[in-house]
């Protein structure tokens, strides 16, 4: 992989970091306490606000997750490992990796954990 593909990666590893920061932080306010005004005409019913609140649970440990997945992948470009398997050490395709910038496996590899 050349310095600019290279850097390209990067700069999209970051882009990806900073929207998924932005959103988890959204996501954790629906995550409070579930109150409902049952004077209010028209409000969700507290099983509906209930599994709102489950669902943004989830999404934020989701994101969580994805974050972790591109702070690792961040490191390997520090390391000038980015864009190699982990497992066989061949190259990741690039097309691999513009579908999921954070994959640390090639194709191949990552079938077997399927």
């Amino acid at each position: 992989m050349t310095e600019e593909e290279l850097a390209r990666f990067k700069a999209l590893l970051l882009e990806t970091r900073a929207e998924l920061s932005q959103s988890t932080e959204s996501q954790k306010e629906m995550v409070e306490t579930v109150e409902l005004d049952q004077s209010a005409v028209g409000r969700l019913s507290r099983l509906d606000a209930i599994q709102a609140q489950q669902m943004a649970k989830d999404t934020v440990r989701r994101y969580q997750q994805q974050l972790v997945r591109i702070e690792a992948a961040l490191r390997r470009v520090d390391a000038g490992e980015y864009g190699d398997c982990l497992d066989c050490g061949m190259e990741i395709d690039q097309r691999r990796l513009l579908i999921d910038p954070a994959t640390p496996r090639c194709i191949k590899c990552a079938e077997k954990f399927a």
